[in-house]
């Protein structure tokens, strides 16, 4: 037997299960916001799939407890904990659940917000209560799930935090400024956040999705409506959670660890430009 074939072929194969765990979340602790229905639920059952420790934070508790069950019952591992994002108290006793159970944070999602039950309607029509709510939850929400998970990333020197925006905004749709607003400003929050924890090794960027149809009911559009935003995109068929899962997972591995301050939009080219 010749030694140094044997050494060479050895790491061949060393550099090749390296290179594969660039790609690897197994075993990452990922808390993923608003997970109990739509695409946060694919989100979880796709993590948990790849072999990451998923947190369901789910203001609802029977959806978390069934998408957690959903998990396990796929052989993955999962963990429901009920999470009010809105709320700091909450948030704090997501991060301390989390942590006492598995040690650690890995990764963030913020997929959490509200948008499914809104009416559409002229902005002047939206009630201030109902604007405050949307800001509430979908950016302070956000901003106070980063905030509870940054020191345990900053501990670790190793993190990420993936905000999920909307391809509403630079399509400025109509009759929906307080979503809209709302997650225009994560893209600010994204960038700032880049900029404050890139030196503790703790990414941050945002997916924007087109319009992606879930099991969740969306009375506000129409099938001509759905018909026109299909047209508009490069890759003409509708978008499902299944086509962001890719790159929420990407995202959240040690190969996008020199990505950051980054929208990277998934909509099939909705807005291309």
């Amino acid at each position: 037997m010749n030694p140094t074939v044997t050494t060479e072929a050895a790491t061949a194969e060393e550099s090749v299960i390296s290179y594969g765990r660039n790609f690897d979340v197994r075993d990452r602790v990922i808390v993923i916001t608003g997970a109990g229905q739509g695409i946060g639920r694919e989100y979880a059952r796709e993590f948990a799939a790849a072999g990451a420790l998923t947190v369901i934070a789910e203001v609802n508790d029977d959806s978390s407890r069934r998408v957690a069950a959903e998990i396990e019952q796929a052989g993955g591992t999962a963990l429901a904990v009920p999470t009010d994002v809105a709320d700091s108290a909450s948030v704090a006793a997501l991060t301390d659940t989390v942590v006492g159970e598995f040690g650690r944070i890995d990764a963030l999602i913020n997929n959490a917000a509200i948008f499914s039950s809104l009416t559409m309607r002229p902005f002047e029509d939206i009630p201030l209560e109902e604007w405050d709510t949307v800001l509430r939850v979908n950016i302070t929400g956000s901003f106070l799930c980063a905030r509870a998970v940054a020191p345990h990333m900053r501990a670790a020197g190793w993190g990420r935090i993936v905000n999920i925006m909307s391809g509403a905004v630079p399509l400025g749709v109509r009759n929906y400024l307080h979503y809209v607003t709302s997650k225009a400003a994560l893209i600010g929050m994204t960038n700032s956040l880049a900029r404050e924890l890139g030196a503790s090794g703790i990414t941050v960027n945002a997916i924007q999705p087109g319009g992606t149809f879930t099991e969740v009911p969306r009375e506000t559009v129409t099938a001509e409506g759905k018909a026109n935003l299909i047209a508009g995109q490069c890759i003409p068929r509708e978008e499902v959670p299944m086509d962001l899962v890719g790159l929420a997972l990407f995202l959240c591995t040690p190969a996008a660890g020199f990505i950051t301050g980054q929208t990277i939009a998934c909509d099939g080219g909705l807005t291309h430009t």
